[in-house]
């Protein structure tokens, strides 16, 4: 081995670790890990604040790869700084049941702040990341900054060249959140050929005009000092978000095949590597090699990590004998329990208050609660007037009025559910985000990836179903709820009506194993009189008899969700007066319903019944679990219409009398 700094040998483990693990792996992207190295370390040895022995710990920078790909320089850098992921880990990358999969995936991997892959989601997850810290800072910070750290990001030309990374940089730069620092990594090669192919964007003067502050260091990716520097400057800036643009030379180092697509996403090969190790002055033969002054050097952010958080930790204890109630408040964001009698304000609707549309009791309840869980948090995508959901005790958040409550996220669905998996994996918020149901087709790829974390993050999801009318086609949804019940750890809950819509909100708040999303009609619905139907409360368990059969066995089970219950409610006393006995069952969330013991299942929907008929006007897909083979769906396979809601329901069948008409067709067919 040649001499060499430590640094630049430090900087050739890093690098070396990346194409030994992918190589081993037969699959990865050893390239960008062996470019951004320099920078890597720079950032990691000379400007994070981490502890190693505890990831959690509250006040650390966080640091996101938004170039997921680039996965084996974060894992390189963990094992290196002392984090619990051993060089055997690196040595299983991409294996069955490692710590180190394909693409950094949080809570997996200790030190992991955020699962990233898809390109563009890492950088609007940290933009939520850098309003949290903005949040909590202003809401507590007084001499003691006890909320004071920054997000750091590593993002790509792929992560810019997707139209999702320009709604994150717009609200970044809106809201001047100073403590995000992005690092591009400018290497001019996508897996097709040189960017030149299809990307010819001035970055820094795309950035520029979204307000960030820009240094554009050119061909630096190898000088340390420049770095460094770049980072030190960029943290002197505190009302801007700031871009670093680096160019640097993907596969660095690779006798034939830097600046190629063949170092992006394949492994070098073992006689390229061979070459390279060779050029970088590393023993050519030796595989994971970790030299022990590397170790003891890197390893040196234990004892730094350690005594960074012993000394906020003195710092809080200064401010909670200062400011108790304060500190104490604090507490209560970072630990998000529910005081006692949280929800004593929400109002019990009575059929006599007229019927509301499940969105104005989400209304009702965001406020009703709102001053008991201040950590609550939120907005739409320019829709409030049509969600409903501004807390009204608050503002909204601004660039320096960011201790308001609500989020106006301007037209950017994309970004408000990415940023909202930031705010909530940040910690010290609960965060929710609103639109038309319909534009969950934007919001899909970062809703996904909160199922993925099972994060709890809250969307409140308006204008249902055809229910919405004359808007038409385009904003009618029909395959959304099929399509989101099939998503794993995402629990959609349709409520039938007022009453059901506010324990829709309780079960989104107390459940903590995932994403919720509330469904809700922007027409009105009749409120359930309980003192003749079941309670509502039984929306936890996501099926419940809402009206059960007059005799000792049901000829036919009804089940439905939402608006659609009212129809089968109605149908029941039809059929009985045809000889007809039914049970009406609300359906509000399967999910739920299928957390529940098979007892309850079976005395819900009982087995022996087997004439069933679903309503929902929405795809029919799914509903075969439910209504076995010898049931029916009335639902809507083909796309709506521009008309009055109430035409068209009539339209399409989801009328009492169509409902009683099918349902007596599967009684009499049953034997």
């Amino acid at each position: 081995m040649k001499a060499m700094t430590i640094e630049e040998k430090s900087i050739n483990t890093i690098r070396c670790l990346a194409m030994d693990a992918v190589q081993q792996a037969n699959s990865g992207h050893p390239g960008t890990p062996m470019a951004l190295a320099p920078a890597a370390y720079v950032l990691w040895m000379d400007h994070l604040r981490f502890n190693p022995q505890n990831p959690q710990w509250f006040n650390r920078d966080r640091f996101v790869l938004s170039n997921g790909h680039a996965s084996m320089l974060q894992y390189a850098m963990l094992h290196l700084t002392g984090y619990d992921l051993s060089l055997d880990d690196l040595r299983n990358f991409r294996q069955w049941g490692s710590p180190t999969p394909g693409h950094p995936e949080y809570g997996h991997t200790p030190g992991i702040e955020t699962t990233t892959g898809p390109l563009g989601q890492g950088i609007m997850t940290a933009v939520g990341m850098a309003m949290a810290e903005a949040h909590l800072a202003a809401c507590f910070n007084k001499e003691e900054k006890i909320i004071d750290h920054y997000t750091y990001v590593f993002c790509s030309d792929g992560d810019l060249m997707e139209g999702a990374s320009h709604e994150a940089a717009s609200v970044a730069g809106h809201l001047g959140l100073g403590k995000l620092i992005c690092l591009y990594d400018n290497n001019h090669i996508t897996i097709e050929g040189n960017t030149s192919l299809s990307y010819s964007d001035d970055v820094a003067k795309r950035f520029e005009s979204y307000h960030w502050h820009v240094q554009d260091l050119g061909d630096e990716g190898n000088n340390l000092a420049a770095i460094s520097v770049a980072f030190e400057r960029a943290r002197t800036v505190t009302d801007q978000p700031s871009m670093i643009i680096l160019r640097t030379h993907i596969g660095y180092g690779s006798p034939h095949k830097q600046d190629t697509p063949e170092a992006h996403g394949s492994p070098l090969g073992e006689e390229e590597i061979r070459l390279t190790k060779e050029f970088y002055g590393w023993p050519p033969d030796e595989k994971f090699l970790v030299p022990a002054d590397v170790e003891a050097h890197m390893h040196k952010a234990v004892e730094r990590g350690q005594q960074w958080e012993q000394e906020w930790l003195t710092l809080m204890a200064e401010y909670k004998k200062n400011y108790p109630d304060l500190a104490s408040q604090l507490d209560q964001y970072l630990a998000q329990q529910l005081p006692p009698d949280w929800d004593k304000a929400v109002p019990v609707y009575q059929p006599k208050d007229g019927p509301k549309a499940t969105r104005e009791i989400s209304k009702d309840f965001i406020n009703a609660i709102a001053d008991k869980l201040p950590w609550l948090i939120g907005g739409s995508g320019d829709l409030e007037p049509s969600t409903l959901t501004m807390i009204k005790s608050s503002g909204y958040i601004e660039k320096d009025k960011y201790a308001n409550r609500n989020i106006a996220w301007g037209i950017r669905e994309h970004v408000m559910c990415a940023a909202s998996s930031g705010l909530q994996l940040h910690g010290g918020v609960r965060p929710f985000a609103a639109t038309f149901f319909i534009f969950t087709d934007y919001a899909r790829p970062a809703i996904r990836l909160a199922c993925i974390m099972e994060l709890p993050v809250i969307y409140v999801m308006t204008h249902d179903s055809i229910g919405l009318g004359e808007d038409g086609t385009t904003h009618q949804p029909i395959e959304q709820l099929a399509s989101l019940r099939a998503m794993p750890h995402l629990c959609v809950i349709r409520p039938a009506d007022a009453n059901e819509a506010s324990y829709a909100w309780r079960v989104a708040i107390t459940r903590t194993t995932g994403p919720t999303m509330l469904v809700l009609t922007r027409q009105k619905l009749p409120i359930f009189d309980r003192d003749k139907v079941a309670s509502a409360d039984n929306v936890s368990k996501g099926a419940y008899i809402l009206s059960k059969e007059k005799g000792d066995r049901a000829d036919i089970l009804l089940m439905a969700t939402g608006s659609e219950v009212q129809l089968i409610l109605e149908a029941q006393q039809h059929l009985l007066e045809a000889g007809i006995d039914a049970r009406v069952v609300s359906m509000p969330s399967w999910e739920l319903f299928r957390e529940q013991p098979k007892e309850y299942r079976y005395e819900v929907l009982p087995p022996a019944v087997k004439a069933r008929l679903a309503v929902e006007a929405a795809s029919p897909q799914g509903w075969d679990e439910w209504v076995g083979e010898r049931g029916a769906v009335i639902g809507i396979s083909i796309f709506g219409v521009s008309a009055p809601a109430k035409e068209l329901f009539k339209r399409y069948g989801f009328t009492v009398e169509n409902v009683v008409n099918h349902a007596t067709r599967i009684f009499r067919l049953k034997d």
